[in-house]
């Protein structure tokens, strides 16, 4: 047994409670070793007290948030939840469509139609996604660029349940999800690129209201969000509403094509023979004439 140990004998100060002079584990043989552990500590106190550099958020791009959204009138966004995504996609030469990876996961009877709200996170982080609810205005699609990672959902069914309650319009998220059975149970629209169990971190950095890409499109903040189950396109403020005039005659024009042809069935190829010949396509063999089936006869 060890006897009570003198003042200066006392295992190093900072590895063990203050008032303890007695821990029979110190012998004398483990001094040495005492005194290279309470060497270590101190270097360790004195020289790594802050994170290192790189670990620091720097405060501008990619760690700053933005207030100022600018939205157009809702009565004039919502003129074009009365179009599929893709005859918007055709009239903006199929350039303004996301990828077809980020889809509907909440049920094909959702739609979405709304000014964007920008968010830009670090893959797997969804701190700016938190904030972004308290930036939110109703009826704002939430457009988070998690540049399609793979490991980390950045929403759950908690994130979402608030959003709702906020009036947020649905989520667009170019990454994944989580709890998707609950979050299908708010009825509430999240269009993403899958699921996993992995939750998110919460540290940063990221930003909220400035240009992002989503699926392939440049966002910006208040662009015009529209999504169904055929996809997602993304309406630039600037060409809104000159677009808004097209599709009213392109609908028009539209119903009255694929009216005469369910009515009649008569239509004429004649543009791809075109096409085919201005690209010097080969037709080799007899051409066999093409009977109608309305005139076909029986058979």
């Amino acid at each position: 047994m060890h006897g009570a140990r003198s003042s200066t004998s006392r295992w190093p100060i900072g590895l063990v409670p203050q008032g303890v002079t007695h821990m029979p584990w110190a012998s004398a043989t483990h001094a040495f070793h005492g005194r290279q552990v309470a060497a270590v500590t101190r270097w360790r106190n004195q020289n790594m007290a802050q994170k290192p550099r790189s670990a620091e958020m720097h405060p501008g791009p990619g760690f700053r948030v933005s207030l100022d959204i600018p939205r157009l009138p809702a009565s004039f966004v919502q003129l074009f939840a009365e179009f599929a995504t893709p005859d918007i996609s055709d009239l903006l030469n199929r350039l303004y469509a996301v990828d077809s990876g980020i889809r509907c996961l909440t049920g094909g009877h959702h739609r979405l139609c709304g000014p964007a709200l920008t968010v830009k996170v670090f893959p797997g982080d969804n701190l700016m996604v938190h904030k972004s609810l308290d930036v939110a205005q109703p009826g704002d699609v939430v457009v988070v660029d998690g540049r399609a990672s793979t490991m980390n959902a950045l929403i759950g069914d908690i994130i979402s349940t608030k959003a709702k309650h906020r009036g947020i319009a649905g989520f667009i998220i170019d990454g994944l999800v989580r709890d998707l059975p609950s979050i299908r149970e708010l009825d509430f629209p999240i269009f993403a690129r899958g699921t996993t169990s992995i939750g998110p971190l919460h540290r940063g950095p990221g930003e909220i209201g400035y240009p992002i890409c989503c699926g392939g499109v440049v966002v910006n903040p208040g662009n015009i969000v529209v999504a169904d189950a055929a996809g997602v396109v993304i309406v630039p403020q600037d060409i809104a509403h000159e677009l808004l005039h097209r599709l009213n005659a392109y609908r028009a024009a539209n119903a009255d094509y694929l009216a005469d042809l369910k009515r009649e069935g008569k239509f004429s190829n004649a543009w791809v023979d075109d096409l085919l010949e201005a690209g010097g396509c080969p037709i080799e063999g007899t051409a066999v004439p093409v009977v109608a089936v309305a005139d076909a006869g029986p058979q």
